[in-house]
C-alpha cells in the first residue's frame, strides 16, 4: 500500500439534485467523508497456482494495489464506500444491489446449533454481535434511519457508472421512504421499475388481514442510458379448457377459429418477464441454498437482477452482503464483484459460501469439456476470478469491541439509551451519560468535548456522568476546576476498573485451542501434519450457563463448538492465505481435526484459524 493512502483523506460527494425532497430532523448533506485505509486480512485462491480458464476481462483500470479477484470488506459500509471512492472505483460499478435492514435489529438474531447429531444442544447467538446490534438499533428512529440511508445512497451514486443501475430491495415498512430518497438522490426521471417479488409459498395462516407475501425492488439508472437485457421464463400451463395448439413456426400468442368456429390458441411456451416476479421464498427445508442466515434471499432473484443489467466481466457491488447471495450469483455468472458488511458473521458466511463455489467452479473447469453433435462446447461458464481477498476498513474489530463494551457498561450502570442523541449515550438517575472510548484513559480533550457539547445546549441543566477506563492525572485537576462553584452541568466521573460496585465488568475470555504442527516422513513422502487436540469457547459455555466441568460432561467432543478450520502453511503475520479449509457441509458433520498438507519451506510459520459456532476467531501460529 503506498504512503498516500495510509492516512485518512477527504472524499467529495456530489449534492442530491432530484425532487421531491424529504425533510427530517437532523438532515445533513454529505459533502465530504473521511476515507480510511484497508488492511488485508485473508486471501483465498481456489486454483492454488493451477491453470484455470477465466473470463477475458480488462483489468487495466483496476486499482494497482488490489488483486484481480473478488473483494470482501468488513466494516461500516459508510467507511468502505469512502475507501472505494478514494481508491479508484468512482464511476466503475455497473450494478449495485442492496438489501438494507428493513425495520428492526431483531430481524438479525438467530439460533445457533452446535455441530453433531440431531438433538445437539442449541444456544442463542446473534448474527449481529452485541455491538453491531446496538449500532443498527440506533438508526431505527425514523429520522436516523433516513439519514443513514441518505448518506449511503449519495456515496453509492458516486460509485455507479454513468450507464449503471441500482436495485434497492425493501418491504412495505420502508418502501415509500426509500423511493422518495432514491428520487431525491438520482432524480425521479431516473426511475426504471418497481418490481414486486411475490413469494407465493410463504404460508402465514390467519393473521387478521391480507398476508404480506411480497417484497419490492426499486431500480434507478444513473445516467441517460443504461444496459438492459430482456429475460424470458417458461409460461405457466393454462387452467382453462380452451383448445390450445402450439405453432412452432409462429412462436407467438395468436388466436384463430377452427371449422366449427371455436377459438384456437397458438401458444408460445415462454413469456417475457415483467415487473411481477413469482419466485418461491427460501423455506427451512431447502437443502441447496439455505444457510440459516435470517435475511437470505434466493439466488433466482439475484440472477434476474444481474442477468438483466450486466454483461460478463462487469462489476457488481453489494454493501449489505449478508449471506453472500449477490457475490455468489455474480461469481457464477462470470461477473466481478465487491461485497461488504458491518457484521463479522456475514463476512464469515459469505467467505465460506464463496470458497465452496470457487472450488466447485475450478474443479468443473479442469474437467475435459464435452462437445455435442453440433460441435458446441458444453461446459461451465468461466468466472472472472478464481479467488477473493478479505479486508478490514478503519480497524473495524476495534470499533466492535468498543461498541460491545459501551453496551455492557450501559447495562451495568442502568443507563437508559437515547437513540436520537448523537453525543450522549443516554441518561441515568437524572444525569446525562457520556462514555469515553475505552482505548485510552480519560483526558482533558475528552472533557473539553463534553463542555463544548453542553455549550450548544444552553437550556440543558442536568449533570453529566462521564464513564471511562482509567484517567490521566491532569484530567482529575480539570474536573475539579470545572465543577468548582458550578450549580448545573457538574461532571461525575465513573472509572470502571476501580469502582467497587462496577469493577471487572469489561471482561471477555477469548477462545483457546491446543494445536500442533510437525513434519513427518522424508523426501517425496514428507508431509506437514497439523492436529487440533482441544478447543475451548468460554463464550459458548457462558451462553449455556455451564461451568467447564459440566460443559465437558455434556459436550464430550470439542469439535461440536467449531464451525470451521482454516490453515495457512506460509503465514506472513499479516494476510491469511487459505491453503486448506475444513468447512463441513452439514450441521451434523464435524471438522476433521487432523490435516496433512505439503511440506512448506524451512522456517515457514504455519497459522491455524479456528472459528467457533458463534463466529469468534482464533489464529494460532506455529514454527515448523
Amino acid at each position: 500500500m503506498t504512503d498516500n493512502i495510509k492516512k485518512p483523506k477527504d472524499v467529495t460527494v456530489a449534492k442530491a439534485k432530484g425532487r421531491p425532497m424529504l425533510t427530517w430532523v437532523g438532515k445533513k448533506p454529505l459533502a465530504r467523508v473521511k476515507a480510511y485505509p484497508a488492511q488485508a486480512i485473508e486471501q483465498f485462491d481456489a486454483a492454488a497456482g493451477q491453470p484455470v480458464t477465466l473470463q477475458e476481462v480488462d483489468w487495466s483500470d483496476w486499482p494497482k494495489d488490489l488483486p484481480h479477484s473478488g473483494l470482501l470488506y468488513h466494516g461500516d459500509n459508510k467507511d468502505v464506500l469512502a475507501h472505494l471512492l478514494a481508491n479508484g472505483f468512482r464511476g466503475k460499478v455497473k450494478l449495485i444491489y442492496i438489501d438494507p435492514p428493513f425495520d428492526s435489529g431483531a430481524d438479525y438474531v438467530r439460533k445457533v446449533q452446535l455441530r453433531g447429531p440431531k438433538g445437539t444442544v442449541k444456544i442463542d447467538g446473534e448474527d449481529y454481535t452485541l455491538g453491531e446490534q446496538v449500532q443498527y438499533s440506533d438508526i431505527w428512529a425514523n429520522d436516523n434511519y433516513l439519514q443513514f440511508m441518505y448518506e449511503r445512497l449519495l456515496m453509492l451514486k458516486e460509485l455507479l457508472a454513468t450507464d449503471g443501475v441500482i436495485y434497492l430491495h425493501c418491504d412495505s415498512s420502508r418502501n415509500s421512504h426509500l423511493r422518495l430518497l432514491l428520487d431525491e438522490v438520482f432524480g425521479p426521471d431516473r426511475f426504471i421499475n418497481e418490481i414486486v417479488w411475490h413469494y407465493y409459498n410463504k404460508m402465514q395462516g390467519n393473521v387478521g388481514r391480507f398476508a404480506s407475501n411480497h417484497d419490492v425492488i426499486l431500480s434507478y439508472r444513473n445516467g441517460e442510458k443504461f444496459s438492459f437485457t430482456t429475460l424470458r421464463e417458461a409460461r405457466e400451463k393454462p387452467k382453462t379448457q380452451q383448445k390450445r395448439v402450439w405453432d412452432p413456426a409462429s412462436k407467438s400468442l395468436k388466436q384463430a377459429r377452427d371449422d366449427q368456429g371455436n377459438l384456437i390458441y397458438y401458444e408460445d411456451t415462454e413469456r417475457t418477464i415483467d415487473d411481477v416476479w413469482r419466485l418461491p421464498y427460501l423455506m427451512p427445508a431447502d437443502q441447496t441454498e439455505k444457510l440459516d442466515y435470517p435475511t437470505q434471499k434466493p439466488e433466482r432473484v439475484l440472477e434476474r437482477v444481474i442477468e438483466s443489467s450486466t454483461s460478463a466481466g462487469d462489476l457488481v457491488l453489494d454493501c449489505f452482503i449478508g449471506s453472500g447471495t449477490t457475490a455468489a450469483v455474480a461469481q457464477r455468472l462470470g461477473r466481478r464483484w465487491i461485497g461488504c458488511d458491518i457484521n463479522k458473521g456475514a463476512i464469515q458466511t459469505t467467505s465460506k459460501r464463496l470458497q465452496d463455489l470457487m472450488r466447485a467452479q475450478t474443479a468443473a473447469l479442469q474437467l475435459p469439456q464435452q462437445s455435442d453433435m453440433m460441435g458446441v462446447v458444453d461446459g461451465p461458464q468461466a468466472p472472472c476470478q478464481k479467488g477473493f481477498a478479505t479486508y478490514r476498513v478503519n480497524d473495524y474489530d476495534l470499533q466492535i469491541q468498543h461498541n460491545e463494551a459501551v453496551e455492557l457498561a450501559c447495562q451495568h450502570l442502568g443507563v437508559t439509551r437515547t437513540r436520537t442523541d448523537s453525543f450522549f449515550e443516554g441518561t441515568q438517575g437524572g444525569r446525562l451519560v457520556k462514555i469515553v472510548p475505552f482505548n485510552h484513559p480519560l483526558s482533558p480533550l475528552d472533557l473539553e468535548s463534553v463542555r463544548n457539547e453542553l455549550k450548544t445546549r444552553p437550556t440543558e441543566e442536568r449533570d453529566v456522568m462521564v464513564v471511562c477506563l482509567g484517567w490521566q492525572h491532569d484530567a482529575r485537576a480539570w474536573v475539579a476546576a470545572y465543577n468548582r462553584n458550578r450549580p448545573v452541568n457538574k461532571l461525575h466521573v465513573v472509572e470502571l476498573r476501580t469502582d467497587r460496585k462496577l469493577g471487572g465488568i469489561i471482561k471477555h475470555e477469548p477462545i483457546s485451542a491446543q494445536v500442533t504442527a510437525q513434519r513427518q516422513g522424508a523426501g517425496s513422502d514428507a508431509r506437514l501434519v497439523v492436529e487440533i487436540e482441544d478447543v475451548v469457547s468460554p463464550t459458548i459455555m457462558q451462553r449455556l450457563n455451564l461451568d467447564q466441568g459440566i460443559f465437558r460432561a455434556q459436550i464430550t467432543d470439542w469439535r461440536a463448538v467449531v464451525d470451521c478450520i482454516l490453515i495457512d502453511t506460509q503465514y506472513d503475520g499479516q494476510v491469511f492465505n487459505v491453503a486448506l479449509a475444513d468447512v463441513p457441509a452439514r450441521k451434523q458433520d464435524l471438522v476433521s481435526g487432523r490435516y496433512e498438507l505439503p511440506v512448506p519451506p524451512e522456517g515457514a510459520k504455519v497459522a491455524v484459524k479456528v472459528i467457533d459456532m458463534l463466529g469468534e476467531e482464533l489464529v494460532v501460529t506455529l514454527d515448523v
